[in-house]
């Protein structure tokens, strides 16, 4: 009996054996080792080491090039990374990609930097297209062009006299004579949308987004779902080539959140999403009613998984700064006259809600546990969404819910200040610094242009300031309507130099350590997601990419020209460039 106990013991003890070595297995054999590199982890003491080791989605070990290599057996696969520095994936803070994905399926969106570029643009479109057909810029901006005006009307309908034309500012846009004959707005049409001369009284093509629904415009044409999600996927890959991993898909409801659910059942989803849902009620009554329908959305912010999860919920508060309909603290002033046709001195801007909708909105979100967020463009919307933060905050701390402002733009000392006390994250867009401070400049003067994206005091004062692009239209990263390129974002914030090669405040510079967390680690708290991505360490998801230049120590202007060679997401390659293929297990 002694000796039959002897061996149950002897062969228990092996199990138990054979169980703890196969759990240790995933820390002694990884899937993929990558070596001889220089791996920016962005952890809490931003600690750089030589190598890495991957199993399944997961990452299980950092260190240096001996520790990792004595990891892998052989079945492991390592990549000599042959010195590449290696980023946490960059995790985009705010962007569209359903709408970016569509924009050029048609045909290529051109890329216009001044009135003539425009008006040869639509001379051309009138060759190519019948008589009566509408010749459309989805997203044209007149303070990006090198004259910072908008075309007269006299130019457009030379440009074509006989087709009708739409420039569509997303807030404003500008139609010509044949635009407003086919959609019957004449001399006599009254609605505030549509701007006249100050002097003559006469229309002037320039119109406000609450016009745009008085255009005549063609019918969209309807794609089967099958094609959007199949567009969708490409620009996600986009994206993969840049080095995003993850990304905060700006505004949408449940079919935008189920498609791409739908992309990740197919296995065709490389990057990770955070959806924001957009208020989905026209009409604010009470916190009460507000409430019961949120209810029925049966979701709420981090519902889903580490692929997809529900995110903000968003309202858009103001207009935009590119067509003079942000909300600012101040009137906009003489130059906003010749520029965005303002005709009255005392506008400052459009509002979309008043404060008792917007209490009443934010209050709801709050009681729920939603993320709450908004589209606000001016320093006069910022101080008005800071207000009700505040007061929502006494009834219940919002903190723990990491509201946001995005876009933002003008801040000064006391909004910083009160955001840094409520847990405000500011959600940042350096595209617009990089396309918008000279005219921003120009227009607004320069005391007001010292609180356009001040990176260093937002920082400075413990303000979470995230990085996103809000790319929308056009595929190309660089010159897209807000490039996506987040390394050409990051050279922006580094050296406060524009699109026309000026330096705007260079005192709000801020550091290229800060600029790489705020497309990491920042943004991964923005998702609630800190403790599984963001950096390189242990446990975290393998999410990462491999550059094609250090962007710690190479010449500042070469930071805007990075790509990665390598992404890799959930341990994945998603992305190569081909360039990195040196694979073996020497030392």
């Amino acid at each position: 009996m002694e000796k039959k106990y002897g061996i149950e013991t002897s062969i228990l003890f092996q199990f138990v054996l054979f169980l703890v070595l196969f759990a240790c297995k995933p820390v002694h054999s990884p899937d993929l080792v990558l070596v001889n590199g220089k791996i920016i982890t962005v952890d809490q003491v931003f600690s750089v080491v030589n190598a890495i080791a991957i199993k399944k989605d997961r990452i299980v070990a950092v260190g240096s090039n001996k520790k990792i290599r004595k990891l892998a057996d052989d079945q492991t696969q390592i990549i000599d990374l042959e010195s590449k520095t290696v980023i946490p994936g960059i995790i985009e803070a705010h962007l569209h990609p359903e709408r970016a994905s569509l924009s050029e399926l048609k045909e290529p969106i051109p890329d216009i930097h001044s009135v003539d570029e425009l008006l040869a643009w639509i001379k051309s479109q009138t060759k190519i297209k019948k008589q009566g057909e509408w010749i459309i810029h989805p997203k044209l901006f007149f303070t990006r062009l090198k004259e910072m005006r908008q075309p007269t009307l006299a130019e457009l309908d030379k440009a074509a006299p006989f087709h009708p034309v739409f420039l569509n500012g997303s807030y404003g846009g500008m139609i010509n004579s044949a635009a407003m004959q086919v959609s019957e707005i004449t001399e006599n049409t009254v609605h505030p949308g549509i701007l006249r001369d100050t002097k003559t009284g006469l229309l002037t093509g320039l119109i406000r987004a609450s016009a745009f629904k008085l255009l005549k415009l063609p019918a969209i044409e309807k794609l089967s779902y099958q094609d959007k999600l199949d567009a969708l996927e490409v620009m996600l890959k986009r994206y993969n080539s840049f080095g995003i991993t993850s990304l905060c898909s700006g505004l949408g409801d449940s079919k935008t959140f189920a498609m791409y659910q739908d992309l990740r059942k197919e296995d065709k989803l490389t990057t990770r999403i955070f959806q924001n849902i957009r208020v989905p009620f026209d009409e604010v009554k009470s916190p009460e009613i507000l409430i019961a329908r949120l209810k029925d959305l049966k979701y709420v912010t981090g519902d889903g998984d580490e692929w997809v999860r529900i995110g903000a919920l968003k309202i858009i508060l103001d207009g935009g700064i590119l067509t003079g309909t942000a909300y600012l603290r101040e009137p906009w002033g003489d130059k906003a006259r010749s520029v965005f046709g303002v005709t009255d001195l005392s506008y400052r801007g459009v509002l979309n809600y008043n404060r008792e909708e917007l209490l009443t909105i934010v209050t709801a979100a709050n009681e729920l546990n939603w993320k709450f967020t908004a589209h606000c463009t001016g320093g006069g919307g910022v101080d008005l969404l800071l207000d009700v933060y505040e007061e929502v905050n006494r009834l219940k701390p919002i903190k723990e819910r990491r509201f946001s402002i995005i876009h933002g733009n003008f801040f000064t000392e006391s909004a910083i200040e009160k955001m840094s006390e409520l847990g405000v994250y500011a959600d940042m867009q350096p595209a617009w610094f990089y396309k918008d401070a000279d005219a921003m400049k120009y227009v607004l003067g320069e005391e007001r242009i010292q609180t356009f994206h001040p990176y260093r005091s937002l920082l400075a004062a413990g303000v979470m300031v995230n990085g996103g692009s809000d790319h929308m239209v056009k595929w190309d990263a660089n010159t897209s309507i807000n490039p996506y390129n987040p390394f050409l974002a990051m050279w922006t914030m580094i050296t406060r130099t524009t699109e026309r090669g000026t330096v705007i405040v260079p005192d709000e510079a801020i550091t290229r350590e800060q600029a790489l967390r705020m497309y990491t680690i920042n943004n991964a708290y923005a998702t609630f997601e800190e403790s599984i991505k963001g950096s390189i360490e242990p446990g975290k998801l393998a999410d990462l990419a491999v550059l094609s230049d250090d962007i710690l120590t190479c010449p500042v202007d070469q930071i805007k020209n990075i790509r990665s060679e390598l992404t890799i997401v959930g341990g994945k390659v998603v992305y190569s460039s081909g360039k990195i293929t040196g694979q073996h297990q020497e030392d």
